[in-house]
């Protein structure tokens, strides 16, 4: 199925590009492909207890076809305006469609380092939305929270440069799955899903407090 008949079955329009202007931090707002993430949720699984934050979301695809497949709460972190504009659209309009599912969707606009990470978020999706200076702190605040409430926490990293990859490995994160695209020619084009348990999380916390 093609990315524009999957969005129509959605009720979004999440298809093209956009460039940011005389951003250098912030990379262009290109979706993941579905066959992607078709991929991906062969091998991993969200449970209902899961929220999950995608980290430049913009108009918001992986946002949709998360909650429409776990049917969990999502959150979307956008800072271009238009693009979070449209993510709002999306969201009407899809909603017209997934009237049946209870779970909340939230779009917030600012920058990612800016978002306060809840107790609730558990894992957070990234397609290499912005410079790994700004991925650095968007790290830095997720593992305060968690040795603020000690919990089970994944990152998934799709397109996953290794700049980004040196950041994870500050932190006590397992790499649990690899899953390549299939018949994807760009190394890069995989998902690497890092998690850090709970049982760790509390060292954390016990580290932190003493």
């Amino acid at each position: 199925m093609s990315a524009k008949k999957y969005d129509r079955e959605l009720g979004i329009r999440t298809v093209g590009l956009r460039e940011w202007d005389g951003h250098s931090h912030y990379n262009r707002y290109e979706a993941t492909p579905y066959e992607a993430l078709a991929v991906l949720f062969q091998s991993y699984s969200l449970g209902h207890h899961e929220r999950v934050v995608d980290f430049g979301c913009g108009r918001g695809r992986v946002v949709f076809y998360i909650h429409r497949r776990f049917q969990i709460p999502v959150v979307g972190i956008e800072a271009h305006d238009l693009t979070f504009n449209e993510a709002l659209d999306n969201k009407y309009t899809y909603r017209l469609k997934a009237k049946d599912i209870p779970a909340p969707i939230e779009f917030k606009f600012g920058l990612a380092e800016h978002y306060k990470v809840k107790p609730v978020d558990t894992c957070f999706y990234f397609f290499n939305p912005f410079s790994s200076k700004v991925f650095a702190k968007v790290m830095k605040n997720i593992i305060t929270s968690i040795k603020q409430a000690p919990r089970t926490v994944d990152v998934i990293l799709f397109y996953p440069l290794p700049e980004y990859k040196e950041v994870v490995r500050k932190y006590p994160f397992r790499k649990i799955n690899k899953i390549r695209v299939p018949g994807a020619e760009d190394p890069y084009d995989k998902f690497i899903i890092y998690r850090l348990p709970e049982e760790i999380a509390e060292e954390l916390k016990d580290e932190a407090s003493a």
